[in-house]
């Protein structure tokens, strides 16, 4: 089992405007992820992967993209599911957004 305090997390910077601090077990993955270049005028490009995913708002507001699905607002306190391999994306409607993001299995991609 691991404990970790949220300053003794190190952020990745991935972007700029986009920065993520991460824990995960053998199985499961959580993303905590910060926007701070919003609003955007256009959404990110789709993407998908063969990872399940379910996302919290925690501050902020999204427009929120899934094929098969009508386009979807939220804003803090809300959530999404996303099956694995469904393209997907999100525009950022407020400034500044956190989503907090669980991923099923583990996104060896995050890793270093």
């Amino acid at each position: 089992m691991a404990t970790l305090k949220f300053d003794e997390i190190p952020y990745e910077i991935v972007r700029s405007g986009l920065q993520r601090k991460l824990i995960h077990t053998k199985e499961l993955m959580t993303v905590l992820i910060d926007f701070t270049d919003g609003p955007w005028e256009e959404p990110e490009p789709k993407h998908s992967h063969p990872h399940e995913q379910t996302s919290y708002i925690a501050s902020g507001r999204i427009l929120f993209f899934c094929d098969g699905e009508e386009p979807c607002e939220l804003e803090a306190g809300d959530m999404f599911a996303v099956p694995s391999g469904v393209p997907h994306t999100i525009q950022l409607l407020s400034p500044t957004a956190r989503l907090v993001d669980s991923f099923n299995p583990i996104r060896e991609d995050f890793l270093k």
